[in-house]
């Protein structure tokens, strides 16, 4: 059975008794650019980025963060107009999977479908963890409870309208803009170097030594530098909730690169700029600069932003990754009794289901050690985008060529580039966690080809909504 871009509804006699009997159920078309953008922007999650992710690469890549988060955001840019373009082509909540299966065929969908599903169970919970770290300044939490509570409350947020969320995370998100407005402020007027530092690509060594940073070691940085900003492609999974998706979703796509760069870089040269010395901002430790640039209540005040990001990011992912599920269920991934219940949507227009299966196991995941799960679901991200950059190269094939969508400019060298870009990333990745992960990925090939494949007519349809706009 070959793949097509099926609709879900169909007004054809012959689709007809599949529509009555199966009633696939579709999102409501909701929010616009700015909604979009808001939600996006929440699950890049500057903030937590900035004060989570980045103090890793202080202490591997020093005076040379900036120069590695510049040359992942260049790198991001080819992903996000692959992105832009498949999820006009393809604007299904089903997100990365309905384009790979749709552009590259059922099985290639169903791993692009695997890989995203580590991250969505495995991500949240590690984030959300972090929210004592922050919280610490007013009160001290046990980190795994505080990351359960957290996922529980992004799960309740999760049942309610999109629109709804998209005010409540655009709240949010303006205090963690505001937070790393002041660390850059504070940073630029405590200034200790010149700009040409950020050009010495230093790092601080044992016993007070200056150690150079290489080429080699930029290139390793590499992988956490995309994961900053690899947040844009929420777009595409609320695709089938974007009023008019053929102009929105690269619109959403490419402002979302745009700001979230923005938000990260700018405080990354102003912390670069600011700190006492070499040490310090190698350990890392921005809460303890700000506190020494300022005082303690801004420093409690900053953090208290962070703690709201991260939860922020909790609703976001939870919201994104409901949709996932509810994708596919709605496509026939799974026996009967699941497909239906994953399907169902409650009084506000969300699958409550599938939101409850995401978020309740989240919580549960917050006891439990994920350092190994994290390193995997790295390696599932740099497999994820290379599936979809594998789908932009087929993306103008046959009749999806003449179909209505947004078109990236230098078609196909930067789908190319990417490819060339994420193998050399997949191949340096350590060696456990890409065992790990194709141990996973053979088990889910025999589900495909034990349960799925002998049931191509009745399992794993992937269906694209039919309402879109053009």
């Amino acid at each position: 059975m070959t793949d097509t871009l099926r609709p879900v509804d169909t007004g054809s006699a012959e689709a007809a008794p599949a529509a009555a009997s199966d009633s696939p159920q579709k999102l409501k078309r909701s929010i616009g650019v700015v909604g979009g953008t808001l939600l996006t922007l929440s699950c890049v999650t500057p903030a937590s980025t900035l004060f989570v992710i980045v103090p890793d690469l202080f202490s591997s890549l020093g005076t040379a963060t900036a120069l590695c988060l510049v040359i992942g955001a260049l790198l991001c840019i080819p992903v996000a107009l692959c992105y832009s373009e498949l999820g006009t082509l393809v604007p299904s909540a089903g997100g990365e999977y309905a384009i790979v299966s749709t552009l590259a065929g059922r099985l290639a969908g169903w791993l692009a479908f695997v890989m995203s599903l580590l991250v969505v169970m495995i991500v949240p919970p590690v984030i959300a963890m972090g929210t004592a770290d922050y919280l610490a300044p007013v009160i001290h939490l046990d980190p795994a409870w505080t990351g359960a509570g957290v996922m529980l409350a992004a799960t309740l947020a999760g049942l309610l309208d999109l629109r709804a969320n998209a005010w409540i995370t655009g709240i949010f998100l303006v205090l963690e803009v505001v937070a790393a407005g002041v660390v850059a402020m504070l940073g630029f007027t405590h200034s200790q170097r010149g700009l040409g530092s950020l050009g010495n690509l230093q790092i601080a060594g044992e016993h007070a030594h200056v150690t150079p940073v290489t080429g080699a070691m930029v290139l390793s940085g590499l992988a956490i530098a995309l994961f900053a900003t690899q947040g844009f492609s929420t777009a595409v999974y609320l695709s089938e909730e974007l009023e008019n998706p053929r102009r929105n979703v690269a619109r959403t796509v490419l402002a979302t690169l745009a700001i979230s760069s923005v938000v990260i870089l700018v405080p990354v040269v102003a912390i670069t700029l600011g700190a006492g010395d070499l040490k310090a901002l190698t350990g890392g430790d921005i809460s303890g600069m700000v506190i020494a640039w300022s005082n303690s209540a801004v420093g409690t005040f900053v953090s208290l932003c962070v703690a709201l990001a991260i939860i922020n990011a909790g609703i976001v992912m939870v919201i994104q990754n409901s949709r996932v599920l509810f994708a596919s269920a709605r496509d026939k991934a799974w026996p009967a009794p699941v497909n239906s219940a994953l399907s169902k949507l409650g009084r506000f227009g969300s699958p409550w289901v599938a939101t409850l299966v995401v978020g309740v196991p989240g919580a549960f995941l917050c006891f439990v050690n994920l350092d190994t799960l994290y390193g995997v679901t790295g390696v599932a991200v740099t497999g994820l985008y290379l599936l979809v950059a594998i789908a932009a190269l087929l993306a103008r094939r046959g009749a999806h060529g003449t179909r209505k969508a947004w078109r990236m400019p230098l078609w196909p060298a930067m789908p190319i580039l990417l490819i060339a870009v994420l193998v050399y990333i997949l191949v340096e990745q350590d060696v456990s966690y890409l065992l790990w992960t194709g141990g996973i990925t053979a088990v889910a090939t025999l589900y495909w080809a034990f349960y799925l494949r002998p049931r191509q007519a009745t399992r794993w349809v992937v269906s694209v909504p039919d309402d879109v706009q053009s």
